[in-house]
């Protein structure tokens, strides 16, 4: 399958350590209107050295604001006055508005997501004709790619690049993964008993299915959900992040174009009430949510208390374990894609580096030196490898997570700042710790930005202690020459994911975390089970 890391490793490829080391950071400058030039002019750069590259991206300054909802398979307006803004984190710019979608709104969509699950043009198709629907979707998503990308990128500062993947690529792939599963989902199946009779066991969707959006990778994260919904039955209502709603007229383009019956997907947008009210929807009969710990928790208990099944994908403090007999110069090259991809805002960010402490001043300085050479600044720039915070806020809390080192008493060795010749837009550079304790905030609470705490260890048991000594386990990889030996410590840490030498989500196995990192499982076959209900009927 396709993978946002393999994306990235074009880009990676030309970040080395050496290069940190000969001349200035590269900066590109968001620029409007005309084009990002790279301030330091150099031959290493990638956009220098590739002038052309830059010929295929168009530049969307402004995607289109909408303060509408989709429900019954037309975008209305909402019944609520309240707006919210919508801003470019590279620009600062508002950008646009969104609708702050009231209880009547989300009555409406799961009324009408309620009505398509009975009618027969939906509740009567087989797995065959939905995985149909789900490969039509996914042509449709690509075809509206360009316009999903550019808008996504203008809304949250993912690299353009990275962006034609994720919100692109990737969903398509997702939907394509689940119409497979659709069609070999085997509805009923007969149990012998052993009084001679017996049992038909049967699979039907749970009903309408809530499925909670965050910002950062929006379109995968929803496919992730909505693939596995449609393959088992299910009609929809999601509910999108704020600060990437603007994007979903044309997620609305590619669903009418796909030919799905009115009320089977379902949209609304708004903040953190209206997703509470989805949740609490007596309509609403499952939950799929991605986001913070902290919401995760309120999800939880709320879904207990109506005894309703829930997913959930939460935050996440992954340890990269080098062990002693690591490639450093392969490792420093993965840095950009697993430890710190889309500056850091990304759930399985490995961004507590675990270093054998004979090694450790060597890994230390690798670190260091890849994270000054990661070109940051304007998002769509071809050869921008970092973009800015979503926000302002994330960038309040980063930058007083960054405090809070110092004043834990980590060592500095690089960033920490607003980048050089970058004015305006929520940046921070690519930050380094050294001399960390695992006791220490820095590594222990999820920041979400790109933030790198390098901790020695003693030897493979206390790596072992020290990457199990966290409250989340959703992401993790070990870098070795030795794959089994690689493989052998990997099945000590307490983690969902894991890679050896890489990390690269599979559509087709689980994902999901242990501990505060979520509860359930999204992709695989087990994506899908959880969108199924099971009953037994006595024959």
């Amino acid at each position: 399958m396709i993978s946002i890391t393999e994306d990235l490793e074009g880009i990676a490829a030309r970040i080395r350590p050496s290069d940190a080391l000969a001349g200035p950071s590269h900066v590109r400058q968001p620029a409007s209107p005309g084009r990002a030039r790279c301030t330091a002019l150099d031959i290493r750069c990638i956009e220098c050295a590739f002038s052309e590259c830059n010929s295929n991206f168009r530049r969307i300054e402004n995607p289109v604001n909408a303060a509408q909802i989709l429900v019954g398979g037309k975008l209305v307006d909402s019944s609520s006055s309240d707006r919210l803004d919508v801003v470019n984190p590279a620009t600062e710019e508002k950008i646009g508005q969104i609708a702050d979608a009231n209880a009547a709104d989300v009555d409406n969509a799961v009324s009408a997501a309620q009505a398509a699950g009975r009618d027969a043009s939906w509740a009567e198709t087989t797995g065959a004709e939905r995985a149909a629907y789900l490969r039509a979707l996914a042509t449709a998503v690509n075809g509206k790619g360009e316009e999903l990308a550019a808008a996504v990128t203008a809304q949250n500062g993912m690299p353009l690049t990275m962006s034609r993947y994720a919100n692109n690529l990737l969903p398509a792939d997702s939907y394509r993964y689940f119409a497979t599963l659709a069609e070999s989902l085997e509805q009923e199946r007969v149990v012998p008993s052993l009084d001679g009779s017996t049992t038909l066991v049967r699979r039907e969707p749970v009903g309408v299915a809530g499925l909670i959006v965050p910002w950062n990778g929006p379109h995968t994260l929803l496919s992730w959900k909505l693939g596995a919904a449609l393959a088992a039955g299910c009609t929809a209502v999601i509910k999108a992040a704020p600060e990437t709603s603007l994007d979903l007229v044309h997620f609305a383009e590619a669903v009418e174009q796909a030919g799905f019956p009115p009320g089977v997907i379902n949209f609304v947008t708004g903040g953190a009430e209206t997703g509470k009210l989805l949740v609490k929807h007596p309509g609403t009969a499952k939950i799929a949510f991605t986001g913070s710990t902290a919401a995760g928790k309120w999800i939880a208990e709320a879904c207990g208390a109506a005894l309703k099944p829930v997913t959930l994908e939460l935050g996440g403090k992954s340890a990269a374990i080098l062990l002693d007999d690591v490639d450093l110069a392969e490792f420093a090259a993965n840095i950009p894609i697993v430890c710190i991809p889309n500056s850091g805002q990304i759930c399985y960010s490995n961004t507590r580096i675990l270093a054998p402490r004979s090694r450790y001043a060597e890994v230390l300085d690798a670190v260091a030196e890849t994270a000054r050479a990661i070109p940051v600044g304007d998002p769509l720039d071809a050869g921008t490898a970092a973009g800015p915070l979503v926000s302002d806020r994330q960038l309040q809390r980063v930058t007083s997570y960054i405090e809070v080192g110092r004043q834990e008493g980590a060592r500095l060795v690089t960033g920490g700042a607003r980048p050089s010749g970058l004015d305006r837009g929520f940046f921070v550079e690519p930050t380094v710790f050294g001399d960390v304790d695992n006791s220490m905030r820095i590594a222990r609470e999820e920041i979400f930005g790109p933030v790198l705490t390098v901790l020695p260890y003693d030897d493979e048991a206390d790596a072992v202690r020290i990457a199990n000594d966290s409250e989340f386990g959703l992401g993790g990889i070990v870098f070795t020459s030795d794959a089994e030996r690689g493989k052998a410590v990997a099945r000590r840490i307490q983690t969902g994911t894991i890679g050896i030498n890489r990390y690269a989500i599979a559509v087709d196995a689980p994902f999901g975390g242990y501990k505060n990192s979520g509860l359930g499982r999204e992709l695989g076959p087990e994506g899908l089970e959880a969108y199924l209900q099971t009953k037994s009927m006595y024959v």
